[in-house]
């Protein structure tokens, strides 16, 4: 697929941090000046469709290319710079299921999802972060039971998340639709039951990725009040 096939396709926080690693290396180049780059930053940070960041790097060479510019792929995924695959590691699971009965339990930071991880929340709660995960397949499936307590899932950009539990006086949240999935990302199938309490799933970042989101901004806006301190 390429970028001009799908310019009204909603566009990821990881989409604009790859867009924003081409701007910060044209400007470090010099392919930029401060002016340039920060136009196009403040326009990135607007942007909601691949067709919208395509034209902030047409002009721009991206990584590993030396003479000719060519367009920032932002189809482009984990998978295809070897990320996806490395974190798909096959057999068992670090962690086969998490239990809270008037408690809670977390799975977080860098462990394995096993090709079915089961969980059970009774008057408690659970939280399963996929960020950082590595995974024992392609496909896994993670089966939660919700009595009156929750259980949130959270899952990287460009994962395919599908939602086949049943609420009874309770409910599965779905997460926010980012774009069709990348290629090579795992499937994370979402079921089980929910009664007097919640499942809740969405997509969030990395922490590493929104810290330099964060630090990007910052530096804009610590830019600006300068020039205009300056008189500019």
């Amino acid at each position: 697929m390429t970028d001009d096939a799908v310019p009204d396709l909603r566009a990821s926080d990881a989409d604009r941090e790859r867009v924003a690693e081409v701007l910060r290396d044209a400007l470090a180049e010099g392919r930029l000046d401060m002016h340039e780059f920060e136009e196009r930053l403040d326009a990135l940070y607007k942007a909601r469709t691949y067709g919208e960041l395509a034209p902030l790097t047409r002009d721009l060479p991206t990584a590993g290319t030396a003479a000719h510019p060519a367009p920032v792929s932002f189809t482009k995924s984990p998978a295809e710079s070897g990320s996806w695959a490395s974190r798909i590691v096959g057999g068992m699971g670090s962690s086969s299921g998490g239990i809270a009965i008037l408690s809670g339990f977390e799975r977080k930071g860098r462990w394995t999802v096993p090709k079915r991880f089961n969980c059970f929340a009774f008057m408690g709660g659970g939280e399963i972060d996929l960020r950082e995960a590595n995974f024992a397949d392609h496909e896994v499936e993670i089966n939660c039971v919700a009595v009156m307590g929750g259980v949130q899932v959270i899952v990287p950009p460009g994962v395919e998340v599908v939602v086949r539990g049943i609420g009874i006086m309770g409910g599965f949240e779905h997460p926010r639709d980012d774009g069709p999935p990348e290629p090579g990302a795992p499937r994370v199938i979402i079921g089980g039951l929910a009664f007097w309490g919640g499942v809740g799933v969405e997509r969030k970042v990395t922490r590493a990725e929104r810290k330099r989101l964060k630090e990007q901004r910052k530096s804009l806006r610590e830019g600006r009040e300068e020039r205009r301190d300056r008189g500019y």
